[in-house]
């Protein structure tokens, strides 16, 4: 993944101090210039945030006159586009609300949805979502019938309720139910681009609300498209990993009382940090009907505590006949990595088939040397 630095930096700060310069060359700009010189040491979401509280503090005065530098921008400059597009929206939406009209809060939506296609405008609702979620929601679902798919999308990704790199909106979550119009307008949409934020908005429901995720996934499911099984079966990715026996019936995987499993078995019972553990399984369907099987692993981490947790990892999906056998191998590696820290220790693997773990094994993570 690209670092911040290459996303946004000074680089960055200076196309927008350009661009910004085109559509208002009487301004001054100081506070831009000075912004980047101050990003070194930032995350990439507080980059965003320093810029365009800069541009806001060299745009002073009525929203009407920030978005009418906007728009001269957005018409005028070719480069304006790109990751200085993240903090012009999101100037746009707090501009917005700090006037909290109507007519402000409107034409901030309609700009966002002008601005989505240079970069996204994703982030930047999200503001408005949390300052009227009932206006903001009710000019989304009329972009659900737009002819421009980045618009479409951003109906989607906008409003889903655990969006990375973003803020959560308070109405989204204690309403789950808020967005159902919006996804269902658009799961036979006829752009993968869109179909895909549709399958990830249903997983972000599903991590609090799975029975309205699999009610909705029925719902669809009777009326599909040549995609929508492959939408569904992305969206209840994370209820199948927890065994959710309704996202498992839905999608046709069998109960696993028919199933006979061999292992895992390691191949060694400890393993060096940064090192791979290497595991077989062998399923059997015992019974006397097709079996399909939704295979996982499950590694239980050490934690500084002692304790241990779990993270599943996605094995394979088949259909065994009667009689048949599946078998498999799988390295898991322990390199080090930004987004986990790994403690020696015990730790374990687990299989789980359609949801039932069944099978354990064990190992020691050896310290780092």
């Amino acid at each position: 993944m690209p670092s911040a630095d290459e996303l946004i930096g000074t680089h960055t700060a200076n196309a927008l101090v350009r661009a910004i310069h085109v559509a208002a060359p009487e301004k001054a700009l100081t506070h831009l210039q000075q912004a980047s010189t101050a990003l070194a040491p930032l995350s990439l979401r507080e980059r965003g945030d320093v810029l365009r509280d800069a541009l806001l503090a060299d745009l002073p005065g009525d929203y009407d006159s920030f978005a009418q530098t906007i728009r001269r921008a957005e018409a005028g400059v070719p480069l304006f586009s790109g990751w200085l597009i993240w903090p012009v929206t999101s100037a746009v939406a707090a501009r917005a609300i700090a006037e909290n009209t109507d007519e402000a809060f409107d034409d901030a939506m309609a700009l966002l949805g002008e601005l989505t296609s240079r970069l996204t405008s994703e982030f930047a609702i999200r503001g408005l979502l949390d300052h009227d979620l009932q206006r903001a929601l009710g000019i989304i679902q009329n972009w659900t019938v737009s002819d421009d798919v980045d618009l479409r999308r951003l109906a989607s990704e906008g409003t889903r309720a655990f969006l990375p790199w973003s803020n959560r909106v308070r109405g989204l979550l204690t309403h789950p139910r808020a967005t159902l119009p919006i996804i269902s307008a658009l799961y036979r949409d006829p752009s993968e681009y869109v179909r895909r934020s549709v399958a990830n908005h249903l997983n972000d429901l599903s991590r609090q609300h799975p029975e309205i995720v699999v009610e909705t996934a029925r719902q669809w499911m009777s009326q599909p498209d040549e995609n929508t099984g492959r939408l569904v079966s992305h969206g209840l990715r994370t209820l199948v990993k927890r065994g959710d026996p309704g996202a498992l019936s839905l999608l046709g995987f069998s109960p696993a009382e028919s199933i006979a499993v061999d292992g895992p078995t390691l191949d060694q019972v400890a393993v060096s940090f940064g090192g791979t553990v290497r595991f077989t399984i062998g399923i059997t369907n015992t019974g006397s009907v097709p079996a399909r099987l939704a295979v996982d692993y499950i590694v239980h981490h050490r934690r500084a505590n002692g304790t241990q947790t779990g993270k599943t990892f996605k094995l394979t999906t088949a259909t065994l006949a009667p009689g048949e056998r599946l078998d498999r191998t799988r390295e898991h590696s322990f390199r080090a990595i930004t987004t986990r820290r790994y403690y020696p220790g015990p730790h374990a693997i687990e299989l789980q088939v359609n949801g039932i773990v069944l099978g354990r094994a064990v190992f020691e993570l050896l310290p780092e040397t």
